[in-house]
């Protein structure tokens, strides 16, 4: 099938009347397109699920929770929440595992109009105590894990509300979970403006803190929008280039999810759609290709969503032939390109799922572009189109917009687009101009709308999914007192796209080993942000006239090296 029946289905379900019709309208000053059908905020949302009170929803090794006791669970929590002096504008921290509680605790608190501060499971006490200070949650919800790292700084647990999840014997000043849904309540009788924050996700920082995306409601609800858009798309377009009607009640869901929580990936992406279908989530304690194989063939998973290398691993496996994967309907990946050759994989491997991508930032609550399925094998380069809801242009330097086909810079303007990141309005600014997000990727859109990615702008290692910027390495590194000069960049590596490297100069006399190096870093920032490639260099690192190192020339010499050997 042809990709142009993608662009005949566009018109069709997002013109007057349409299911997706859209309209404009003004967002914090900005005038942009939104879904005129779409719920007003996120707690819409959750509530609208009530209806599939019998249903399975959460499933995680041997337990399973119904949508209607999930729902009793998140009433306890918002009540809870209330009785503790929570309300709606303040912040409630999520540090754990992809456990459950995680998704009952999100549902909580967005339904009651309080934001979700994400954590990242990965980082270490110093970061996790930053964004703690950034984004000051009246409470923390942590697993035995993340609890015992902010314990290494009393003077912040002094004065924080936290509850235990999964800590048999919690400390006397940590509230146990099962308090908590003992509590028992209704859900808040609250209204929610669609332009409050729903959660702050933390996205690496360039400068060597991360910095705290404001996602709002009517972002979040504007990816679940186009997310559900995409299908409805794809399905349609099948339908007029093949002739065969589609069955007019949709299998019901069940989604495996692989990455965490805290990204927009897993949860404003796997969890918002199969949710708002009333399907199943299953939840994994950590990514492992034989287990995934093992829960799609026991719970019947018609979908799996993660960053490319999963869909990989997994059919690369060893059990993989010997696996019942016949309820697999799709296999997707986001975080980074999949790569052409896997699109094929997918295709010829797995006799019932279909390939598909989608191209996506924290800025954007979620996915830009989508393509799948027939249209995805027939352009398996592009990223797909820029969902409905979005503006899209390419930029030179100066900010000025090039012709279809051509290179630039990758803007985007649209309902999904964050309001900004907390205490910084210098990068806000940086980042938002005129409402047009600077996505830091150098692209080109072709006639017909299709955005292909060829490169990053930004100073960043995609490194499986998960962006790291090289000058928070740096500064990580440059903390050592033997180091004299640094300089961080990505080295390719087939599993994960890229991993970190870099060239170090010491300090004349000192010594210094890779894995001492190493340790440094990991117990300042988290674990995979450490370098896993270090070349010590006896000269100083190159550099160019105005005194900036010569990046690509070292990454590009070192790699080579790396590949000789």
């Amino acid at each position: 099938m042809h990709y142009k029946e993608l662009l005949k289905a566009r018109d069709e379900l997002t013109g007057a009347g349409g299911a997706f019709e859209i309209g404009e309208t003004d967002v914090l000053g900005t005038r942009v397109r939104f879904y005129k059908n779409a719920p007003l905020n996120v707690r819409d949302v959750w509530l609208s699920t009530i209806q599939f009170s019998e249903r399975p929803y959460l499933i995680y090794g041997e337990e399973r929770l119904t949508y209607g006791e999930s729902h009793k669970q998140v009433n306890a929590v918002a009540a809870w929440l209330f009785a503790q002096g929570v309300k709606p504008g303040d912040r409630v921290a999520i540090a754990m595992r992809n456990y459950p509680e995680w998704m009952l605790i999100y549902w909580a608190c967005v339904s009651s109009g309080i934001a979700v501060v994400g954590m990242n499971a990965w980082w270490t006490t110093e970061e996790m105590s930053y964004a703690i200070e950034d984004s000051e949650p009246k409470v923390a919800f942590l697993d035995a894990e993340r609890l015992g790292r902010l314990r290494e700084r009393p003077d912040l647990t002094k004065t924080l509300k936290m509850v235990g999840i999964r800590i048999p014997d919690a400390p006397i000043e940590v509230t146990p979970w099962s308090e908590v849904i003992a509590h028992g309540g209704l859900m808040p009788d609250v209204s929610v403006d669609p332009e409050s924050d729903a959660c702050i996700f933390y996205t690496s920082g360039t400068t060597g803190n991360p910095k705290g995306a404001q996602l709002t409601h009517r972002g979040c609800v504007s990816n679940l929008f186009n997310l559900m858009y995409a299908a409805a798309s794809s399905a349609l377009a099948t339908q007029k280039a093949t002739g065969v009607e589609p069955p007019e009640t949709p299998p019901v869901p069940t989604t495996l999810i692989t990455t965490p929580l805290f990204h927009v990936t897993a949860n404003n992406c796997g969890a918002y759609a199969t949710t708002a279908a009333g399907g199943a989530l299953v939840l994994m304690y950590r990514w492992d290709a034989g287990e995934a194989l093992r829960l799609v063939a026991r719970e019947r998973v018609t979908s799996m969503s993660g960053v490319p290398v999963m869909a990989r691993e997994l059919i690369s496996h060893p059990d993989f032939v010997s696996t019942d994967t016949s309820s697999l309907t799709s296999l997707s990946g986001g975080g980074a390109q999949v790569p052409p050759d896997l699109v094929a994989k997918i295709e010829s491997q797995v006799a019932t799922a279909r390939p598909s991508t989608g191209y996506g930032m924290t800025e954007t609550c979620g996915i830009i572009t989508s393509i799948a399925a027939d249209f995805f094998v027939d352009k398996p380069d592009s990223a797909g189109p820029a969902m409905p809801n979005f503006e899209a242009k390419c930029v030179d330097d100066e900010g000025n917009s090039v012709p279809p086909g051509q290179i630039g810079e990758l803007w985007i303007k649209g309902s999904s687009v964050i309001k900004g990141y907390i205490n910084r309005p210098e990068a806000t600014a940086e980042s938002i101009t005129d409402g047009w997000l600077h996505t830091g990727d150098i692209a080109r859109i072709d006639e017909d709308g299709f955005i292909f990615i060829v490169d990053r702008k930004k100073d960043m290692v995609l490194r499986g999914g998960e962006n790291i910027y090289c000058a928070e390495v740096e500064a990580t590194v440059y903390r050592h007192e033997a180091v004299a000069e640094c300089c961080a960049f990505g080295v390719p590596d087939q599993r994960l796209g890229e991993e970190v490297g870099i060239a170090v100069v010491l300090q004349p006399g000192e010594a210094l080993t890779e894995q001492a190096l190493r340790d440094h870093c990991e117990a300042i920032m988290a674990k995979h942000k450490a370098p896993r490639y270090v070349w010590f260099l006896e000269d100083a690192l190159p550099r160019n006239a105005s005194g900036k190192f010569l990046k690509r020339e070292l990454r590009d010499r070192l790699s080579a090296q790396l590949l000789a050997t």
